[in-house]
Formats: C-alpha cells, structure tokens, sequence
C-alpha cells in the first residue's frame, strides 16, 4: 500500500523552501535557488532535464535518485505548476518544464480555476483539481494504483497538507545556507503533536538528509 510523501524538499537552516518574489524570472524567488543547489548538482538532476551525464554521482544524488522510487502520482500547488494567476487565459502556459515534464506519472494540480487535463509526453498528464485538497489526494491515489502519492510543493500546498494530518512520511534536505525571508515550511507546525519522528539521517555533500514518519 502506498504512502502520501514528501520527498527530496529542500529547506533553509532558517526553515524556507522559497525566497520572496516568485515570479516567472524567480520561479523560487529571490535567493530560493541557493536552497536547491545540492538538487542541482546532482547528476539525478541532469538525467531528469535532458542534460546528459553530468552531475555528482554521491550521497546527495542517491537521495535524489531515491526520491522518484515508487512514486504513482504527484500532487501540485498551482504556484508549483506555473506563475499565472487568477483565470488561465489562453491556456497555453503548461508547466515550467517544456514538452516532457520530469514527472511521467499523472499530476494534480490544486487551483481556484478549473481546466481541461493537459497530456504531454512522457507518461505526465496534469490534472487540475478545483475542490479541495482531499478531493485531490483521493484522485491521486486512485491514478497511484497502489504506489506512493508525492506531495511536490509548494510550501503553502505541503503545509495544507500537514495540518491536514495527511502526510505520512517527509524528507527534508537541509541546504547550509540562511536566506532570512520567503515561505517558511514549519513555522508554527508541531511536528511532534502530529506524530512524526526522525527515522534516518544522512550528510550528503551540500545537504543534511532528514526522514521523518508519523508514528
């Protein structure tokens, strides 16, 4: 039976996953990719955007590797899945990934605004879901069939999820860097009282590996 997880999401040692201003040019806003450098090193990284062989083969990118294990479909915030706001417009915005998202599994993406599924190559087919995050996470396990559900992000969307009590396990990465401000993954959030415990931990080559599981 599959669990719902959070998976290979990076996190500041001042606890954010984001910086301030998010916007086309700043998907992660400013400063946010620093977070994300250990991911960005790796050679799981490379592999997932079609840039060849490059990239570091350690302990930072079996974790990434690891990541993508038996995982049947992802859940998305709309932040996640592109800048636009409000109404879709035209439509022709489809992710910020091109043609072939790295996902090759059926995606939800949460939104105020309903919209036809979008069906790319590879295997990814984005599924917007307009009525809540439980309405998402059963139509996910359902395309799961049986397999894990990735709860990709964003910050506010993992949050949703966690106060929800319907995460089951999480692995952080913890990037050595203080970016002072964005979107603050736990803040206010007592892990403890939802359950959850450290089980593993790992020092990658840029990043500090921590899995937690609700008891």
């Amino acid at each position: 039976m599959g669990i719902v997880k959070v998976a290979a999401f990076s996190v500041s040692l001042d606890g954010f996953s984001a910086g301030p201003n998010q916007d086309i040019h700043n998907p992660l806003g400013l400063r946010g990719p620093e977070v994300f450098d250990w991911f960005f090193r790796t050679k799981m990284f490379n592999k997932m955007h079609g840039m060849g062989e490059g990239g570091s083969a350690g302990i930072d990118n079996d974790w990434a590797e690891k990541s993508f294990e038996n995982v049947g479909s992802w859940i998305l915030g709309r932040n996640m899945f592109g800048p636009i706001r409000g109404s879709w417009g035209d439509e022709s915005w489809k992710g910020w990934w091109g043609d072939e998202p790295p996902y090759h599994v059926p995606v939800f993406v949460l939104t105020h605004h309903p919209r036809d599924p979008i069906v790319m190559k590879g295997g990814t087919i984005f599924h917007f879901v307009s009525d809540g995050i439980s309405s998402a996470l059963a139509k996910a396990k359902e395309a799961a069939q049986g397999k894990d559900v990735r709860i990709g992000g964003g910050v506010a969307t993992i949050r949703q999820y966690l106060q929800a009590g319907l995460i089951d396990q999480m692995h952080l990465a913890y990037s050595p860097v203080y970016i002072g401000k964005g979107e603050n993954l736990l803040s206010g959030i007592d892990l403890n009282s939802l359950g959850f415990k450290v089980i593993e931990r790992a020092y990658g080559e840029n990043a500090m590996h921590v899995v937690l599981r609700k008891a």
